[in-house]
């Protein structure tokens, strides 16, 4: 039986996802420069073939700007204005997931406002990323600083509405923040910080994750 194109979609997302990781573990520049700045074309086209709802055109906007983000960040060797713009590329994605996070509505009450110990728990892991972070930034302190502002707003507002949707559309929402907070912690951690074994498998592996959990929980949460 023929699969949907939907299922076809998301095998070549996950395809393309580990040739690049393939290529970042071996050493193979031209598997990850051909397979990264296909990945979020695949969810764009996901998107494009998942029914319509409220905030469609918001998450796939952010997948463009993910996109902007990949292409930049695999020229951050060459200057350091890629990594600044691929750095805007993606906080423009979380404003995005911010807002589409946002434009759910439900009688159903917030989890934060129900669990307030969530916004402490995330505000002080983003606190803690920072002050550890902190005396080696320079000139990146502000940047660095927004963007941990804006990512962890991202992972509250996936929390704000867990109870508003159901509930495999909740896990998948705020499965896929937490991806993306892992993931852009990696990365810091490892540019910023220490360098450390495998950091770009985890750093993809988890990003990946994150737009896949994302997208999936925006499908799901039609059905």
């Amino acid at each position: 039986m023929e699969l949907p194109i939907q299922k076809k979609l998301g095998i070549a997302f996950w395809v393309l996802a580990l040739v690049d990781i393939a290529g970042i573990s071996l050493d193979l520049p031209v598997l990850h420069y051909t397979a990264k700045p296909l990945l979020m074309p695949a969810l764009l086209l996901l998107m494009h073939y998942s029914p319509t709802a409220p905030g469609k055109g918001l998450l796939m906007t952010g997948l463009v700007f993910a996109w902007f983000g990949d292409v930049l960040l695999m020229f951050e060797s060459r200057h350091a204005l890629f990594f600044i713009f691929g750095l805007v590329s993606f906080l423009t994605t979380h404003v995005f997931y911010i807002l589409y996070f946002l434009l759910i509505r439900s009688a159903a009450p917030s989890l934060l406002r129900r669990q307030p110990v969530w916004i402490a728990l995330v505000t002080g892991y983003g606190l803690t990323l920072v002050w550890q972070l902190f005396p080696k930034l320079g000139e990146m302190t502000l940047p660095v600083i927004v963007y941990a502002i804006v990512i962890c707003s991202m992972l509250l507002s996936s929390l704000h509405v867990f109870l508003k949707i159901n509930r495999k559309a909740a896990l998948l929402f705020t499965a896929g923040a937490v991806c993306f907070v892992l993931s852009d912690s990696l990365l810091a951690v490892n540019k910023f910080y220490q360098p450390f074994a495998y950091a770009g498998l985890f750093i993809m592996l988890t990003y990946c994750a994150a737009q896949y959990f994302i997208v999936s929980g925006y499908i799901n949460r039609k059905s």
